[in-house]
């Protein structure tokens, strides 16, 4: 009750600064998927080809793929090279086909950057994307612990600037977690993967498909008839946030031990029976209530991205306007 009744004093329905910027120029698919002319604005990138890029060493494997650091040769700038490799399943090149989709129809700067998409004679498909030389929130959570509530702050106001943008585009991203936010070496968070995403392209499009991680799905998702209220499917990502946040902040994942290995019954069944994560004792009241407006189990109930934007715990991060 006490969450409903602030969320009523407050009356957060601002207007998202970003809703209104325009996508970029949609970038070239490979042959066979679509045609797409280039843009003034973006004719540089779409004028990228494999042979203009070197090599200088891989970044990450997994699901099928590689990520390169590379090297544009006659400019010197680097990016993010992602190979999909041919003999990838045809799930996993669906995956590959729906993150082109969403990355052509973006242009946020909370939203990593694709700078152009080509194929190779050998079935691979290829992705330039913006180079983030910190690697991602897991990475560092790994590398130089946990978050405090001021560095948590910031990083929330970026994601939640990033997810009002897709929101209003009508674009779930159905997979936020630690592993899919990149950072820079200036502590700029951006959105990735979204291979699993949805556009909604009507109103009333169902959103409760089992896709991405398991851990960081909202109860929804799994039985939407009793937490769905009026279920579109944006709720999820918030109930991610929440998870990610509080994943950084305690230096595990909330519904596991220090070391507890996951297990897919027991996740579910504590998502969706058990009471939602909580933080200890000393942290502020702001960050407590903020981790509660995302973790309603109900989704009717749970903040918006929105209106998150506008909570007094985004305060805490000194950059904030």
């Amino acid at each position: 009750m006490a969450v409903v009744r602030q969320r009523r004093q407050l009356n957060l329905r601002l207007p998202l600064p970003e809703s209104d910027r325009c996508p970029r120029f949609p970038l070239p698919l490979p042959p066979g998927v679509a045609t797409a002319s280039a843009g003034n604005s973006s004719a540089a990138a779409a004028a990228i080809t494999c042979t203009d890029l070197d090599k200088l060493h891989v970044l990450g494997h997994g699901n099928g793929g590689t990520v390169y650091k590379v090297r544009h040769k006659r400019t010197d700038k680097i990016y993010a090279l992602k190979v999909v490799h041919g003999e990838s399943d045809s799930t996993l090149r669906r995956q590959v086909f729906r993150e082109m989709e969403i990355l052509r129809r973006t242009d946020s700067p909370c939203i990593v950057q694709c700078y152009g998409v080509f194929e190779k004679p050998s079935g691979d498909i290829a992705m330039v994307m913006e180079y983030m030389d910190a690697g991602t929130l897991e990475t560092l959570l790994q590398k130089n612990g946990t978050f405090s509530e001021q560095e948590l702050a910031n990083i929330a106001a970026q994601i939640l600037k990033g997810l009002s943008y897709l929101h209003a585009h009508k674009i779930i991203h159905r997979d936020i977690k630690p592993s899919n936010l990149l950072v820079n070496s200036n502590m700029q968070v951006k959105i990735s993967d979204f291979g699993v995403s949805k556009i909604m392209c009507r109103s009333l499009d169902a959103c409760n498909s089992y896709v991405g991680t398991c851990a960081y799905m909202s109860p929804e998702r799994f039985d939407p008839e009793t937490y769905g209220g009026n279920y579109n499917g944006y709720a999820g990502d918030i109930w991610s946030l929440g998870l990610t946040l509080l994943e950084l902040y305690l230096g595990h994942f909330p519904f596991l031990q220090p070391g507890q290995r996951p297990d897919w019954a027991t996740l579910m069944c504590a998502i969706c029976f058990g009471d939602p994560p909580s933080l200890p004792d000393g942290v502020s009241e702001e960050f407590r209530s903020f981790i509660e407006c995302c973790l309603q189990k109900e989704s009717s109930t749970r903040w918006t991205a929105s209106q998150l934007l506008n909570h007094p715990f985004l305060a805490k991060d000194p950059r904030s306007d």
